[in-house]
């Protein structure tokens, strides 16, 4: 569907501005008016990441005038296959100041404004309320739906994108004139069951194909052009080069944008994603080793069987002296279990610590008591005890 432009023109564009833009508007469904709007945007991405790096800089590029950053993190080495608006000599430095830098390196009209703390409920509403626009660049769900809610909340509307791997999707939330997030997801996946791209992997230039999606939909949404993707998911293969639409309609019974929602308050987001399940919270409670614990055991020849959860390209990155290779998904389906040793304590562990304490209550049900897992999994490891190893 065609809908009005999201902001008023502003009231000029300089002669410099005139000769960076004039690509624009020498396009009639863009021309003055529509740089104008640009002009006068203030759009806010959330996450300076793998979506964030490509969605900055085109936004910065197209002459929107403020652009806000959420960002808390700091740049890593791993960064960098993919966040593009990072560079070598930014490792360690603050995301947010590091993509501000190269955003006013691409455009110093563009103003930009920091926002150096993790978003929650707190201050979603707050931030959010000085923008026209949102642009989610998160990689996990508890930010998705607090992105989600907020925006129905404030009735503003959001771009959101999600990448993995290979695949990528892009759609437009807003409320008023279409579904929202939940509409499509209602309820956030299992703990444990949709891996991150942390855990998973994603290829880099994804995210340059998703974020710049995103940009094209947040531009026609604040310039009124053309018709944004609301109501519609993209979906993008880059295995197989496909594109391909799913119509997404708006939920009467949906919890916050439905005629009778029972979400009309932002909640707890952790707590309703449930990064770990209860089962394994309960089963890590008093079941879980320190790296130098575990270092203990080896040099005093405990006789233990370190299993290590994570996937086969994982294990040949880094792994913990002595550890065999057990898939979590190998247990999940019971397949594992009966070649667990019944005469050795057994260690669990995987990346962080996530996926060992799901696995930890599988074994945990199945009778293995005496069953430990890592705290902070192969990363905690190398941090602690074979810090010459890499981590990713």
């Amino acid at each position: 569907m065609s809908l009005p432009p999201l902001v008023e023109p502003a009231a000029e564009l300089t002669v410099d501005e005139v000769r960076r833009y004039s690509r624009h508007l020498i396009i009639p469904d863009v021309g003055m008016a529509g740089q104008k709007r640009l002009k006068n945007a203030k759009v806010l991405c959330v996450g300076a990441g793998g979506l964030g790096s490509p969605a900055l800089l085109y936004l910065a590029a197209a002459g929107v005038g403020t652009l806000g950053i959420v960002e808390f993190d700091e740049v890593d080495e791993s960064n960098l296959q993919r966040q593009v608006i990072h560079g070598q000599s930014d490792v360690g430095r603050s995301k947010a100041e590091s993509a501000r830098d190269s955003v006013q390196e691409i455009n110093p009209y563009t103003r930009v404004i920091l926002h150096q703390e993790r978003l929650d409920s707190s201050n979603v509403m707050e931030i959010f309320a000085g923008y026209d626009l949102i642009v989610d660049g998160t990689d996990n769900f508890a930010t998705r739906y607090l992105v989600n809610d907020a925006c129905v909340l404030l009735n503003k509307p959001y771009v959101w994108g999600s990448i993995y791997r290979f695949d990528g999707q892009a759609s437009v939330f807003w409320s008023e004139h279409g579904p929202c997030y939940r509409c499509l997801y209602p309820e956030p996946p299992p703990p444990g069951m949709v891996p991150s791209c942390a855990e998973g992997g994603v290829l880099g230039v994804l995210c340059a194909s998703v974020g710049s999606i995103q940009v094209t939909e947040a531009i026609k949404v604040l310039t009124g052009t053309g018709e944004p993707l609301v109501g519609r998911l993209m979906i993008y293969d880059a295995l197989e080069m496909t594109y391909r639409q799913v119509k997404v309609r708006k939920d009467p019974e949906c919890a916050v944008c439905g005629k009778n929602p029972s979400v009309t308050e932002l909640i707890d987001y952790e707590a309703f994603c449930g990064v770990v399940s209860e089962e394994a919270q309960e089963a890590a409670r008093d079941a879980t080793i320190t790296p130098r614990q575990l270092k203990e055991w080896l040099d005093t020849g405990e006789n233990v069987d370190i299993i290590d959860v994570r996937e086969p390209n994982e294990y040949e990155i880094v792994s913990i002296p002595g550890a065999r290779l057990v898939p979590k998904d190998e247990f999940l389906m019971g397949n594992a279990l009966q070649g667990l040793p019944q005469d050795k304590k057994i260690v669990l562990h995987c990346k962080t610590g996530v996926r060992s304490a799901e696995v930890l209550a599988v074994l945990k049900s199945a009778g293995f008591s005496d069953a430990v897992h890592l705290g902070g999994g192969v990363i905690g490891w190398v941090n602690q005890i074979e810090p010459e190893k890499p981590v990713y």
